[in-house]
């Protein structure tokens, strides 16, 4: 074969190569070439939803004592993965990891209490929300906290990649700050009194401190009122449109009042009302 022949050939399998890496991205390349992803028709084609969400956090996201994953959110990726017909992978995430997560394709949704910002709005693409949450501060009894300015030059636990590290250093940064990369590894510095007060969403930190005598969200309420919300990678808009008309959907049912009541109520009893954290239909 000659050498412009040889020049060719190699040529035209580089280039079958490429179109078939791009093709089996299941992304839109002009849109953002480093994100991979499961269009809808592809989820429901292979049978199977990848869900990211919390195994530490409950009563949202964790794993009973068989290793079953039970909470709110479990509850409404369920009912995502009944609609959609197809089963669902329960994928455990960390706070820090969640972007990265969908970014590459390990997961097609995330579902683990994620705030929504405008930061993480850039690397993702959010849903509508299903629920409200502020900033809440748990301390021992002992040495209740009821003001931020308590908390100045003391160790104060946060968990890695959420909205409490981001709040802290932006507005606090007279606070000492103790990182943790999972809430568990959290809660047990509280509890072994290697923090003054742990920083966490009102909705974690009302129920940790009611289910752990000794401890109490003495600030229910800091910061700005923000929602949660699923997210999906940026991009992947088939899959995006479906999860908000499904949440209109679900809005008829009441559906996430009825998931407050089977998942949060036991743990909140009357100290919560429902509605000052559900979002139904998709709308505040």
């Amino acid at each position: 074969m000659s050498t412009t022949l040889k020049r060719l050939a190699i040529g035209a399998v580089t280039s079958a190569l490429l179109l078939g890496g791009l093709a089996g991205c299941g992304g839109n390349p002009s849109s953002n070439s480093s994100n991979s992803f499961n269009t809808l028709e592809q989820i429901q084609a292979a049978g199977t939803v990848k869900i990211g969400v919390f195994f530490d956090k409950a009563p949202f996201g964790s794993q009973d004592s068989t290793g079953t994953f039970v909470g709110y959110d479990i509850v409404y990726g369920e009912r995502i993965g009944q609609d959609l017909g197809v089963e669902v992978e329960w994928v455990p995430v960390e706070a820090a990891s969640r972007v990265a997560f969908l970014e590459t394709g390990k997961v097609d949704i995330i579902l683990a209490n994620f705030t929504v910002t405008a930061e993480r709005a850039e690397k993702v693409d959010f849903l509508n929300p299903y629920l409200k949450v502020s900033l809440g501060v748990v301390s021992p009894e002992s040495g209740v906290i009821t003001d931020i300015s308590q908390l100045s030059g003391k160790d104060v636990i946060v968990v890695k990649g959420t909205t409490a590290e981001t709040y802290l250093e932006a507005n606090n940064p007279e606070i000492k700050l103790t990182k943790f990369e999972q809430y568990t590894e959290a809660t047990s510095a509280l509890l072994d009194g290697r923090g003054a007060a742990w920083v966490t969403d009102n909705t974690e930190a009302l129920a940790w401190s009611l289910q752990n005598p000794g401890f109490t969200t003495g600030i229910t309420t800091l910061g700005p009122q923000d929602t949660i919300a699923g997210a999906v990678t940026k991009g992947n808009t088939t899959l995006l449109k479906w999860l908000n008309d499904e949440l209109v959907t679900l809005g008829t049912e009441n559906f996430f009042h009825k998931d407050f009541d089977l998942t949060l109520k036991p743990v909140y009893g009357d100290a919560v009302s429902p509605d000052d954290l559900v979002v139904e239909g998709g709308k505040v």
